[in-house]
């Protein structure tokens, strides 16, 4: 199991490229901008693109998804909850101050639980709502895809349209924070960071 991270746009998303070394299949998680870059890794790796993952409907992490999605002709994912975000007017206006290109819709729905095929390898998707309806992080083999749900030191905001405090709160508590604490959280923003570290230091999990 592989990943390279890719850190594009003006809000610093983190964009994973995950990949079967075996297959040389991979996965693209949040392409949020500069699509180029994240082609540039495709390429260097001899990597076969088979899925776009985006953790939640936010434009900083979809903008790049029309142009990786007519380049490789692949599916892009997203959580049926967050679906009305791509519409939303805010977004749009967002989108275009960051450079950022609307997301065709999703060609595949995910559910709690659902499991997506990498190669020889699997993401287990656990629905994480509370920075939006319809966040969620991708788990597997002790690495968590967490998005903006969890950050080192910090947590999703919970103030734009569909977020919700109480919601992150109860997803941290009953989905996160029972994950083992070796487990290597991969946040959407910002620098790794384990569970364990959060647990014993990120102020919002008191």
């Amino acid at each position: 199991m592989s990943y390279q991270l890719v850190i594009v746009g003006p809000l610093e998303t983190n964009c994973y490229v995950f990949f079967c070394p075996e297959t040389k299949e991979c996965a693209i998680i949040d392409p949020g901008a500069e699509a180029d870059r994240i082609f540039s890794i495709i390429t260097s790796l001899s990597l076969k693109p088979v899925v776009i993952l985006n953790t939640h409907g936010h434009v900083d992490h979809t903008g790049a998804n029309v142009e990786i999605k007519d380049r490789y002709h692949i599916p892009i994912v997203l959580h049926s909850a967050d679906l009305p975000l791509l519409e939303e007017n805010i977004q749009l206006e967002f989108g275009l101050m960051l450079g950022a290109k609307p997301t065709p819709n999703p060609d595949r729905l995910l559910a709690d639980r659902d499991e997506i095929k990498v190669g020889h390898l699997s993401l287990k998707v656990i629905h994480t709502p509370g920075h939006t309806p319809g966040s969620v992080c991708f788990y597997t083999e002790g690495i968590l895809f967490s998005g903006d749900t969890l950050f080192c030191g910090g947590v999703g905001r919970t103030d734009l349209p569909g977020g919700s405090w109480k919601e992150l709160a109860k997803s941290l508590k009953t989905r996160i924070m029972t994950l083992p604490d070796t487990t290597i959280v991969l946040p959407g923003h910002g620098p790794k960071t384990t569970i364990g570290e959060e647990r014993e230091s990120n102020p919002f999990l008191e």
